[in-house]
């Protein structure tokens, strides 16, 4: 049995039992800022939580407080990351007709206004630094890597399309997105990217992330000659696999090595959502390796989540849920700070941007709702509630970040300056 890390309390103490009650003191707060109700297990709701005249028919998401006690002293002892080990826990969930990912969407949208000025004080008190055993050092990147890409190629498969791709779809906006399938917005997006690399026939290309082959696979069916690197070697033996039965082992080439470990010269490199696991500590390696391995006239194309550069400033130092329970070691970066380091690490400049981020929003939906619908396959490979309702708790909270502007997902082209 697979089981997820459990999340037992320790005996409240006075100092915590204090925390706890200011937690709840600053969660009324939140919530008369945020219209989302929580309910009681008396019935009662916390706060005033006033339905809002502006919500359509007055119906505004809700969540049910099913263990307040439990919620607020987890708060207390981490509000960054309680939050979401409290959804694990069941000391929360959306009520029945309340979607998760709408009731996380209000807090998403409100993330500079929801906690009041006063307690913003407290955030340095609150914030804990990122555990050095997450440091992106080649060793370190190996272990937070596997932490997250070798829990079981089945798990994936088990709500990922036919694709594999784990990162976001591009769906085509002049077209009903409900009409399109995974798979077709997926493809989209491997030839876009592609496309900005200005992959074809004859060219070289070094992949930094394989995933599981698809777009090692598409670069070959170009005419490309592909050398893909990743540190999952549950993900190498898969798109080995996939990549034969596709007929191309002589154009592609599948490695486990550590990008800072890669030689040669390419006139592409494509990465797709690979960024945010390199952490800030070595971007400017990441970039000088880009510009080394580069071949005259090359292009560079990266697919990156980002966030705005005044939240990642706010964030850049500080250990949260995703870090702890999804992605060590991971950083998301702003499109400043790429700008930023390319400038002044390498030759290489930003020359086009390509933002699709309620395209990633949709994408999160869909796995979320195969992954809910997988659960018994899912199960019976030996992961556990606590790991379903973690997963639950991830998708649907990405999905509120893109939603909302939070987050955003983009193609970005990287050459040499003139």
């Amino acid at each position: 049995m697979t089981t997820t890390q459990a999340l037992p309390l320790a005996p409240a103490r006075a100092p915590i039992r204090l925390r706890a009650t200011l937690a709840r003191t600053i969660l009324e707060q939140v919530l008369d800022r945020v219209p989302v109700d929580a309910v009681l297990p008396d019935g009662s709701r916390l706060g005033r939580s006033r339905t809002s005249e502006s919500e359509p028919n007055g119906i505004r998401p809700t969540v049910e407080l099913r263990r307040p006690g439990a919620f607020f002293e987890r708060l207390a002892h981490h509000p960054k990351i309680g939050i979401g080990e409290g959804y694990m826990a069941g000391d929360w969930r959306a009520a029945p007709g309340t979607d998760l990912a709408d009731v996380l969407l209000p807090f998403a949208e409100r993330l500079a206004t929801a906690i009041p000025r006063p307690w913003l004080a407290l955030r340095q008190f609150v914030d804990r630094a990122i555990p050095p055993e997450q440091r992106n050092t080649e060793t370190g990147s190996r272990r937070n890597i596997e932490a997250h890409y070798d829990l079981s190629n089945d798990l994936f498969a088990a709500f990922l399309d036919e694709t594999l791709m784990y990162s976001s779809a591009l769906f085509d906006r002049t077209r009903p997105v409900q009409g399109q399938s995974l798979e077709e917005a997926q493809l989209r997006k491997v030839h876009a990217i592609l496309d900005e690399a200005r992959v074809g026939a004859g060219t070289s290309v070094l992949e930094i992330g394989t995933g599981w082959g698809t777009l090692a696979i598409e670069a070959a069916r170009r005419g490309a000659h592909v050398t893909t690197v990743t540190l999952s070697r549950e993900q190498a033996e898969l798109a080995r696999d996939r990549v034969e039965a596709a007929g191309l082992v002589d154009r592609v080439d599948i490695r486990v090595e550590d990008y800072r470990e890669v030689r040669g010269s390419y006139d592409a490199i494509v990465s797709v959502e690979m960024i945010e696991a390199v952490g800030e500590e070595y971007w400017p390696a990441y970039f000088r390796g880009l510009d080394r391995l580069l071949a005259p006239g090359g292009t560079v194309a990266l697919q990156a989540i980002l966030m705005s550069h005044d939240r990642f400033l706010a964030t850049r130092r500080s250990f949260g849920w995703i870090q702890k329970h999804i992605f060590p070691g991971g950083l998301i970066p702003s499109l400043r700070a790429i700008g930023e380091v390319t400038q002044q690490e390498t030759g290489l400049r930003v020359t086009h941007v390509h933002a699709f981020g309620h395209d990633y929003a949709e994408t999160l939906r869909r796995w979320r709702a195969t992954f809910l619908a997988a659960w018994p396959q899912v199960q019976r490979l030996g992961f556990d509630e606590t790991f379903r309702r973690k997963w639950e708790f991830y998708l649907a909270y990405c999905e509120a970040g893109f939603a909302a502007g939070y987050l955003d997902v983009a193609q970005i082209r990287i050459e040499r300056a003139a």
